[in-house]
């Protein structure tokens, strides 16, 4: 099965699936040890841990401070959206861009990918950054005069679009708005460029960006999606099993692309007006 990671959630697909209708939250699903937490993630070549799929943090210490912190202190709860990443359950917890922050989302896409690969790269995120731009208040701005030096370092761009050879772990991951420059990348394995169908490039990438706009997998809001990850999140709509942030092996309905649906849209409006 293919699989879709994302980066950086103390700071953050494999699919399948015809559409029904939405379904409630439920009863949240038994915790695991760290054992078995650790055991479920894996190290990807620059060193991050990626775990729930498409999350990541920078370290062990790292992912040991998020089991403690979210895994063992996760009280459960259930509620209804496509969800928000989020710390204390109101509002005011959100992990979002501010309002000066979210008309100036830049980017570089790394001359690294190789020119046809990198030419893919760019009608991708073109794609995939007017999805979201189309329905909520963001603007992403591709700054190719970084191009040449797109690195994690880079200063000169919010993120870095780069290539990254992870052995087959993941097709692509992201990061969520709380990361530190270091962490905000989009990391895109060569393989995302091979047949992946139904799925597309800029299928991937809308998925992405959603964790870059601070959305949360939408299949952890129910124990019945078999793939519960934690409750920090905040519900912004309805649940919805075609999100483009849900798997669709996951108790998912979506079949095709991944692509913002109606309750995406408004998820994404609600939190950036």
């Amino acid at each position: 099965m293919l699989k879709f990671r994302s980066m950086a959630l103390l700071a953050g697909v494999t699919l399948l699936g015809s559409a029904c209708g939405p379904e409630s939250a439920e009863t949240l699903a038994p915790k695991m040890t760290w054992e078995e937490f650790k055991a479920g993630a894996v190290q990807d070549p620059e060193g991050k841990w990626i775990f729930d799929m498409d999350q990541a943090v920078d370290s062990e210490a790292e992912l040991r401070a998020y089991y403690d912190n979210n895994v063992v202190a996760d009280h459960g709860k259930t509620q209804d959206g496509l969800a928000v990443y989020n710390s204390g359950g109101t509002a005011a917890g959100d992990i979002k861009w501010s309002s000066a922050q979210k008309g100036n989302l830049t980017y570089c896409i790394s001359n690294t990918f190789g020119t046809t690969n990198k030419a893919k790269m760019v009608t991708a995120m073109n794609s995939a950054t007017a999805a979201w731009e189309a329905t909520a208040s963001v603007n992403f701005i591709h700054s190719t005069n970084y191009d040449a030096s797109c690195t994690a370092s880079q200063s000169g761009v919010l993120f870095d679009v780069r290539p990254v050879n992870s052995g087959g772990q993941y097709l692509a991951r992201a990061f969520f708005p709380n990361s530190g420059r270091s962490g905000r990348n989009v990391l895109v394995d060569n393989t995302a460029f091979g047949s992946i169908a139904p799925w597309t490039l800029a299928g991937i990438i809308r998925h992405e960006l959603g964790h870059v706009l601070g959305f949360r997998h939408e299949h952890t809001r129910s124990s019945a999606s078999g793939c519960y990850e934690d409750a920090n999140w905040r519900a912004l709509t309805s649940y919805d099993r075609s999100s483009v942030m849900h798997y669709p092996q996951c108790n998912g309905t979506q079949t095709g692309d991944l692509i913002l649906t109606t309750l995406d849209k408004q998820g994404a409006r609600a939190l950036y007006p």
